[in-house]
């Protein structure tokens, strides 16, 4: 697995080596220690997710605002998305910025997010499914909601039409009224990656008698 930082602190694209041969592929979804040597913090699957979505679905912006061991894993097991992260950790440094990656069943990329980085995705494909894997179990209320088509936050989503989407999601405030509210978390800076220890170094032999 390759595990690279994004433009936003703290977050992470996965990309995983592919074994193909002529039954199909095999890779590694999640190897949770390459994870926590790459992230500097602990990732334990606490809950487990999925959605599936058709052509034109729109999810998002969904944000949980208790930064501490919500983190998670998404990435996309059957049709493709275009899948985009956005900063709304208050005092961040990449605050209100986005990334953007397009992602499929076929690549295998999956993306690390950080409590307090939003989500959001656009369904490429009938039957898009996408699973997420959970540091921490799902805590009524303490998810915040923001407009993905808010101008303020400025999404690509390059639409050709209206997308699909819930009456909650819909009805979702825009990044201004959502941070008057004061439920954005606030940035707490990920803990340096540990660093491998170093290892004594082996007792000295004394040299063996020549015959």
């Amino acid at each position: 697995m390759h595990v690279d930082e994004t433009g936003i602190p703290g977050t992470y694209r996965v990309r995983p080596e592919r074994l193909s041969d002529e039954r199909g592929h095999f890779h590694e979804a999640a190897r949770y220690s390459v994870l926590t040597d790459r992230t500097g913090m602990p990732f334990e699957v606490r809950q487990v997710n999925n959605s599936v979505s058709r052509k034109g679905v729109l999810r998002g912006v969904h944000c949980n605002d208790v930064p501490d061991g919500a983190s998670k894993l998404v990435s996309c097991v059957r049709g493709s998305m275009l899948d985009v992260m956005v900063d709304l950790r208050v005092g961040s440094p990449a605050f209100g910025r986005h990334e953007v990656t397009r992602m499929s069943a076929d690549d295998g990329v999956a993306l690390y997010l950080p409590g307090g980085v939003g989500h959001a995705f656009l369904a490429l494909e009938d039957g898009t499914c996408v699973n997420y894997l959970l540091a921490a179990e799902y805590v009524p209320g303490a998810m915040v909601d923001v407009d993905a088509l808010d101008e303020e936050l400025g999404l690509p989503w390059d639409l050709t039409g209206p997308p699909v989407r819930s009456a909650k999601d819909a009805a979702a405030p825009g990044l201004a009224e959502v941070l008057a509210s004061g439920r954005l978390p606030r940035y707490s800076p990920s803990p340096a990656p540990p660093s491998s220890p170093s290892l004594p170094s082996p007792p000295s032999r004394p040299p063996r008698p020549r015959s």
